[in-house]
């Protein structure tokens, strides 16, 4: 028996996930590292961590599973994308990678605007000229830090990281490469045109692969650290949202996928990119060359739920502490006493400034409508609520093109009965749940690992590996309530936004 190891390193941790060559999930682990969040939008993360992270995680696959590592034919990677580490010629981090979720460089986005016609630069990377992107912070990095930029080899994403400290090469995947803003998505290479314009040097970016490449093999050192093997395949794999549709069982027609992560996207698979006049949504490179991704995504999804708890749910987290109980679900048990709508309550999900459609920096959390007569069931099912208000939104700007019929839900949120209905009902839409939730990144990962060395033929056998086990209904008594507060979630955003704004100054 074979056995593949994936990686998905995300935002909070990286999770560890054994999958034998039938797609069996074996064992899993997961080793968390930290976040700093600093003022003006700074969000970092030490690179080294996620080196720990993936070292520990690996020799624990091996012990729990009791695999030989002989028995590992690769090793394959999904990654939080859009993020900038610059490292030297030895791939020595130079300074904390800058992660999605930073938007400190709105003044080189700014630059990059002037730079371009925004909708001629959308042609090129099917993405907006903003500060979301590795571009802009990687300019950010030239401009406050050149001692810095100007000894970078290369700038990485989470994966390639890992790929490196792994088999010592540099190497990107084409879905991590258009997640930086400066890759053109149709012809697959580094855009001349973008990079000169705003004066970064094409080299700066490493060679970009198809995910199914094998790029390496584990090092001897490597292999001391890890357990592995020596002479392991190292599969590149591709950015956690590219994996994620694969590992989701996206395939052609009117399906969709949601993931419920600290930050949530919906996305389908489509022959092309797919264009919007107002450039409401983006599209990424699929895991399959041949293939796209159109996607909307929202920056504070399940990162609302955690601000919840970490902030207002003050007994909920005692009890998890000191009582042996789970907060979140007690925070949820919570939620289910408000009924639908939260007596009227709106939260504005915008902790982190927003993506697609608002491609708002400057938006804000706000809970609209908050009287004496609420209660803290309310506040707590209204945020669950207003991550589905927005979903929606960017559900409504995709139905300009395309119906989505059904919505497949992955992540850790969706383990939530509450959450899960609360979509379904909001969206007015079945949502689908597979059997693997939280792995089902790693098993995008896992099937561009398989595929590589020749254990799958292709991406659709996902549909085997994970298959539907439970599908949601909306529940009709429901629909009413939240087809008259969803107009007033949009109306909330559109009447503060200037308000959000002028707060930033």
């Amino acid at each position: 028996m074979q056995y593949i190891i994936a990686h998905d390193l995300g935002t909070s941790g990286n999770k560890a996930t054994l999958y034998d060559e039938a797609g069996k999930l074996v064992a899993a682990s997961t080793i968390e590292y930290p976040t700093t969040i600093g003022p003006a939008g700074y969000v970092e993360q030490d690179a080294n961590e996620w080196w720990n992270a993936v070292v520990l995680s690996t020799k624990k696959l091996l012990q729990i599973s009791e695999i030989k590592n002989a028995d590992i034919a690769c090793i394959s990677f999904s990654g939080q994308m859009m993020g900038c580490l610059p490292v030297d010629a030895e791939g020595n981090p130079l300074r904390p990678a800058i992660i999605w979720a930073d938007m400190r460089s709105e003044k080189q986005a700014a630059q990059l605007r002037l730079a371009f016609d925004e909708k001629e630069f959308y042609k090129i990377v099917w993405h907006r000229p903003i500060s979301s992107y590795t571009l802009t912070k990687l300019m950010w990095i030239r401009d406050n830090e050149p001692e810095v930029y100007n000894k970078t080899e290369k700038t990485l994403q989470a994966k390639d990281f890992i790929v490196y400290k792994l088999t010592g090469a540099f190497a990107t995947d084409y879905s991590d490469a258009s997640g930086t803003n400066a890759f053109d998505l149709i012809h697959k290479k580094w855009s001349d045109t973008i990079l000169d314009s705003v004066r970064i040097r094409k080299d700066i970016f490493p060679e970009p692969y198809s995910s199914t490449t094998i790029i390496g093999h584990v090092t001897k050192e490597a292999a001391g650290l890890t357990g592995l093997a020596e002479g392991t395949p190292v599969v590149l794999g591709g950015g956690d949202g590219s994996c994620a549709i694969v590992g989701a069982g996206i395939f052609g027609g009117q399906k969709a996928y949601s993931i419920l992560g600290s930050s949530s996207w919906v996305a389908f698979e489509s022959d092309t990119p797919l264009y919007d006049e107002e450039m409401r949504y983006i599209t990424w490179a699929h895991l399959d060359e041949r293939k796209y991704q159109p996607c909307g995504t929202m920056q504070a999804a399940g990162l609302s739920i955690s601000w919840l708890r970490e902030v207002l749910a003050g007994y909920e987290t005692y009890a998890e502490k000191h009582l042996g109980e789970n907060a979140l679900d007690l925070i949820e048990s919570s939620a289910h006493v408000s009924p639908p709508g939260s007596h009227n309550l709106i939260y504005l999900p915008y902790l982190l400034g927003e993506r697609s459609p608002r491609w708002d920096p400057y938006a804000k959390g706000a809970f609209i409508g908050l009287t004496s007569k609420h209660t803290k069931e309310d506040i707590f099912r209204s945020v669950y609520e207003g991550i589905a208000y927005n979903l929606k939104t960017i559900i409504n700007a995709f139905e300009g093109n395309i119906y989505l019929k059904e919505i497949t839900l992955i992540g850790g949120g969706a383990k939530s009965s509450l959450w899960r209905q609360i979509l379904a009902d909001v969206w007015e839409k079945p949502v689908l749940v597979p059997r693997y939730l939280e792995e089902a990144t790693s098993m995008g990962a896992a099937i561009a690992g398989g595929i590589g060395i020749g254990i799958f033929k292709d991406f659709s056998v996902a549909e085997k590996l994970n298959p539907t086990v439970n599908k949601i209904m909306p529940d009709k008594s429901n629909i009413p309530t939240y087809k008259k507060l969803y107009p007033l979630f949009e109306q909330s955003y559109a009447s503060l936004k200037d308000i959000f704004r002028k707060l930033e100054d």
